[in-house]
């Protein structure tokens, strides 16, 4: 049986997201695991396999920030019309935790206190005939500044405000609602 090229791509970029594993899991002890599959086109993937054999994480990484009071804040981005934890793409050289606070720093100019990884999904990529693994790294955080600004340099989001429940149209609400009773 012939292997191609997109089958040993996605082979390393599972054993890539395995190695990031293993370093959050060496310096966070107290976190959520959770675990997702997503079916995604095949150019979704290749894209993907590129964003995971650089750092392990095809989304990025974010960050659960509160406030005293309880509210946790959230960002709408407008490429998917939804309120979501601030975060996003590793810069070349950025650790996790530096992503973390430059995503918060752009998406709402808050300034916070790391606590440590708050939750940490596995998530299982496939299509047609392929398959990968890449993390999501969730950042908790406590608030510093609380007032939002946003300077996103991508122009993705359009709002930031702190929220004690929920809105509707909140992406992964039951990862957030379980990784929010975790932290707070």
């Amino acid at each position: 049986m012939a292997v191609d090229e997109l089958t040993l791509r996605a082979d390393e970029a599972t054993r890539c997201a395995e190695d990031a594993t293993r370093r959050l899991e060496d310096r966070y002890e107290s976190h959520l695991e959770r675990q997702r599959t997503e079916s995604v086109s095949r150019r979704r993937f290749r894209t993907l396999v590129g964003r995971i054999q650089r750092t392990g994480a095809p989304y990025g990484v974010h960050t659960l920030v509160s406030r005293p009071t309880g509210e946790i804040l959230l960002v709408r981005h407008g490429g998917i019309d939804r309120w979501v934890l601030p975060g996003g793409g590793i810069d070349p050289g950025e650790s996790f935790l530096e992503t973390a606070r430059r995503e918060l720093a752009e998406e709402a100019g808050i300034e916070a206190c790391y606590d440590g990884l708050a939750m940490l999904t596995r998530i299982d990529l496939r299509t047609s005939g392929y398959r990968m693994r890449g993390i999501l790294p969730v950042f908790a955080a406590r608030a510093e500044t609380t007032t939002p600004r946003i300077s996103d340099p991508d122009g993705e989001i359009s709002a930031a405000e702190w929220f004690e429940t929920l809105p509707e149209e909140t992406r992964d609400r039951a990862a957030l609602r379980a990784c929010r009773a975790h932290t707070l």
